[in-house]
């Protein structure tokens, strides 16, 4: 009996001692010597390979990063060394590269010079190594929407839990991390509560999260010992690079104010012309890089172009703004706002991502419509613009006079002869008038009443069947 209580009692040890050990026992960390050396024991026989890490995280430099991680496996390098420098970006996109780096078969450094902020601490803590130039900075990765307002918890959770568990990877301590992210955790010796953590070069190498300072890649790989090694500078393709570019925030707010500008003025004039030709360019150049880099469904797109077409239907085929006007103005909305907010397959978005899609729709809408006025309120002054369209040859000190004005068509009645689209013709008093509607379109036959009458232009209104 006694036997099988030493053995419980014992087991029951086991299993408590992990739970009472105090936070420095129980983490796994690694000393910077001790990841050097594990670095230098996995070194391979080719080159070193050096990738850029600039600008803000998004998902082309996600795809990039991991084609260039392809491409160095496939050369057997012996090092691949990530210049970072970046004040962060989107989360998903940073997830996507920190896994590909956590993956490598290819040891890694992160080489900070010099910032590190955001989601690229997120990025630097997957690599083996981690050196920083003298004055550089990493930390400050509290989760924030597209406004800069600071995240949900949930989504605050998420990142403590992605840079814990990245730190562990590598041997380093998980409570600096997530003080990095929620500025409620206080690390002792390191950081009161209240604050969140930003470490510099110098703090970050006392605290084993660097694990040298170095002014040049050729110290790093000095220290490492691939000086003599072939060194491959890998770049991002011209393709790369264009689609990076298309895919920005601010270029996409643009492509969309084209694209819903030229629909707008299209379909004020309607035909094929330049208004339109240029909304088409900025739909394909808006869904054609995002659809590329994995932001944007197939069913997005076919979305936005059933929007178009029941728009145009209601135009050309359909009189007045109905129900088929209305619901492609919902379908284009709704697919613009779902490709800003990416592919996120079949979970649900996030609250940070649906807010910044429609702060971003919401500012594109209001940049248009000033966009706009302006041009409706300024161009007709230009004299340039004023030359283009011949407006100061046809003064009346030429000799030019204005169409006169029929006062007398204002308030009677007649039949619309043509359809109204909003323009056609009209018989008035026993003739054919050219009119205009005031409003909505209106059917041949239906009778119309006159609301006002400047030179040649007459305008109209339906008049409702008794």
């Amino acid at each position: 009996m006694s036997h099988r209580f030493s053995l419980l009692l014992t087991a029951l040890l086991l299993w408590v001692a992990p739970l009472l050990a105090s936070p420095s026992e129980a983490q796994a960390t690694q000393t910077p010597a001790e990841r050097l050396s594990a670095v230098q024991d996995s070194l391979g026989s080719g080159p070193v390979f050096t990738v850029p890490v600039e600008g803000m995280i998004d998902a082309a430099l996600a795809n990039y990063i991991e084609r260039a991680l392809d491409d160095a496996a496939e050369a057997d390098a012996s090092l691949v060394l990530f210049d970072i420098d970046t004040f962060g970006g989107l989360v998903d996109a940073a997830d996507q590269i920190r896994t590909a780096i956590l993956q490598s078969s290819v040891p890694t450094v992160a080489f900070i010079d010099p910032n590190a902020a955001s989601a690229g601490a997120l990025i630097s803590y997957a690599n083996d190594l981690i050196v920083m130039t003298p004055g550089a900075s990493m930390g400050a990765a509290t989760v924030v929407d597209g406004a800069g307002t600071k995240a949900s918890e949930k989504m605050q959770s998420y990142m403590r839990g992605l840079m814990r568990a990245t730190a562990e990877a590598n041997g380093r301590d998980p409570r600096i991390a997530e003080a990095m992210v929620d500025e409620t955790l206080a690390v002792e010796g390191v950081i009161e509560e209240g604050q969140l953590l930003t470490l510099s070069a110098s703090e970050a190498l006392e605290l084993g999260v660097a694990d040298a300072v170095a002014a040049t890649v050729e110290e790093i790989f000095e220290t490492v010992g691939v000086a003599d090694r072939e060194v491959v500078e890998h770049r991002a393709t011209r393709a790369e690079q264009i689609l990076r570019f298309l895919g920005s925030p601010v270029v996409a707010s643009l492509l969309m104010m084209m694209m819903l500008g030229g629909l707008y003025f299209e379909l004020q004039t309607p035909g094929i012309g330049f208004a339109g030709a240029m909304s088409v360019v900025g739909a394909t150049l808006f869904f054609a890089p995002h659809y590329m880099l994995g932001l944007v469904a197939s069913w997005e797109i076919v979305l936005f172009v059933l929007g178009i077409l029941l728009l145009l239907a209601e135009v050309f085929v359909i009189p007045g703004f109905g129900v088929a006007g209305v619901t492609g103005l919902i379908l284009t909305l709704f697919s613009l706002g779902a490709a800003l907010i990416g592919n996120v397959g079949l979970s649900f978005p996030t609250d940070g991502a649906i807010t910044q899609a429609i702060l971003t729709m919401a500012g594109t809408l209001v940049l248009l419509i000033v966009f706009g006025y302006s041009l409706a309120r300024f161009l007709p002054r230009s004299q340039r613009v004023n030359q283009l369209v011949l407006a100061p040859d046809l003064g009346s000190a030429l000799g030019y006079t204005s169409a006169d004005t029929d006062e007398t068509l204002v308030g009677q009645r007649g039949t619309a002869l043509t359809t109204l689209r909003p323009a056609g013709t009209a018989e008035i008093g026993g003739r054919r008038v050219d009119v205009v509607s005031q409003s909505t379109f209106v059917d041949a036959g239906e009778p119309i009443e006159v609301v006002s009458a400047r030179g040649s232009r007459v305008e109209v209104r339906p008049v409702p069947s008794s």
